[in-house]
């Protein structure tokens, strides 16, 4: 069982920068790839970035946040974390994380491919 908290989130200008953390419970933290999804009011969850665990370390973003974000993890942490550069009025969204116990053939970028998820914490961009 893992348990996830996020944490980071809130109101900033268009352009700024927000570091979104991800704080889990559970022994074996470091197998599991961890990924970010955002839902903004009125549309469907979306993938954000991902990270596989077991010492691999591939990441994964979507093409609306490339070379914006950063996902990063420390296992000696428990921890997951989002870097949100020059974010956009359109960034707004309630972001969670998630934990995969990873298997082969199932995208990171698929929700179905998690298996436990936070709450969520709110960003809101402002223009």
């Amino acid at each position: 069982q893992v348990q996830l908290v996020e944490s980071g989130g809130g109101l900033v200008q268009a352009g700024g920068s927000l570091r979104l953390s991800c704080a889990a419970s559970g022994r074996t933290f470091s197998n599991y790839a961890m990924g970010w999804f955002r839902q903004a009011p009125g549309k469907e969850r979306e993938f954000v970035s991902a990270i596989t665990g077991n010492g691999g370390a591939s990441v994964y973003y979507s093409d609306s946040v490339k070379g914006r974000f950063r996902i990063s993890r420390d296992d000696a942490k428990n921890a997951v974390y989002l870097q949100m550069n020059s974010l956009k009025p359109e960034d707004t969204a309630v972001y969670s994380c998630a934990a995969a116990d990873q298997r082969i053939g199932v995208p990171l970028s698929q929700g179905y491919a998690y298996d436990y998820w936070g709450q969520g914490t709110q960003v809101i961009v402002s223009s």
